[in-house]
């Protein structure tokens, strides 16, 4: 008799959809300051979208570790049906996604992983091969001899970790090349910062690889206040955004290497799991080098 509480009338197409049909996917991201994580939440709020049984919200954490754990617990509270994190920390955020996964809860770890297994999928790409693939390409233009700097992002992300792993164990096999690193938290603003003192005290470098483009941008932007060239530099990247496809066309950057956003591919399987499938517990995106050899052939992830 109470059937008509449970009914949500919609007029998508004529369609009534009942209220337990409709899930809700919430997506707890890190920090919408980093171009990355904003058009990540972008892409997946768009492909939910696309189906009137979803509900999508977000929350933005700008960076901080402990407004991203009231977040989740805020999630928890409103029992939504899965949520999506993108956290800043590896080890920080475990005991509420423990929390979340086991009051039954879908969790999709995307990009960033966690060091538990208390979660429904973990959706990445290869970190270690985006750092080895950075170095060989730029150990190969600069034939094995000069110095290069390692631009590394957020220093609690695990993302950041194996990159910066599989860039030093490839550098490590060619003996003529010194590497030097600085942090810039995947964020423009503190490349900028970073790249400004590299100018100060005069520090030469003859390569670059930043572990993400949005940073890159940042040190090219440096270099033109400087009146310094970047095309006289081997510059690669990561994301291979719109940005980035613009300057390697354009010379001002040599190459980037591809990493899928994920949104999309987080909803494809959050989809999955609300129609009871079975999911993998980790699922891999693959990656690429884009040069300009391909760069007309690839589209950007935004």
């Amino acid at each position: 008799m109470y059937r008509a509480i449970f009914l949500l009338l919609f007029s998508f197409f004529g369609v009534i959809v009942e209220a337990d049909e409709i899930k809700t996917i919430a997506f707890a991201q890190d920090n919408m300051a980093n171009d990355f994580r904003k058009a990540q939440v972008l892409e997946a709020q768009s492909q939910a979208l696309k189906n009137k049984n979803l509900r999508f919200i977000s929350s933005d954490a700008k960076g901080n570790t402990a407004l991203l754990i009231y977040q989740i617990e805020n999630f928890i509270k409103q029992k939504v049906d899965l949520i999506i994190v993108g956290t800043n920390d590896a080890s920080a955020v475990v005991p509420v996604v423990s929390k979340a996964y086991h009051s039954g809860i879908a969790v999709i770890i995307l990009d960033r992983g966690i060091n538990s297994k208390e979660y429904t999928t973990f959706i990445n790409s290869d970190n270690l091969k985006i750092g080895a693939l950075g170095a060989s390409f730029i150990a190969k233009k600069l034939n094995n001899s000069g110095t290069v700097l390692l631009f590394e992002g957020l220093q609690t992300a695990d993302v950041t970790q194996l990159r910066s792993k599989g860039f030093l164990d490839e550098m490590a096999k060619h003996k003529g090349i010194k590497v030097i690193k600085r942090t810039g938290n995947y964020l423009r603003k503190d490349a900028i910062i970073e790249t400004e003192k590299l100018f100060e005290k005069g520090v030469h470098v003859d390569a670059i690889f930043s572990e993400s483009d949005s940073m890159l941008s940042g040190v090219r932007s440096v270099f033109y206040k400087q009146k310094s060239d970047p095309s006289k530099l081997i510059m690669v990247g990561c994301d291979y955004t719109s940005e980035a496809r613009e300057a390697i066309k354009n010379g001002s950057q040599t190459a980037s290497v591809l990493f899928p956003l994920g949104g999309t591919k987080a909803v494809e399987i959050a989809q999955k799991i609300f129609a009871k499938e079975e999911v993998p517990k980790h699922i891999v995106i693959p990656v690429k080098l884009i040069s300009k050899e391909n760069v007309m052939q690839v589209e950007p992830i935004f």
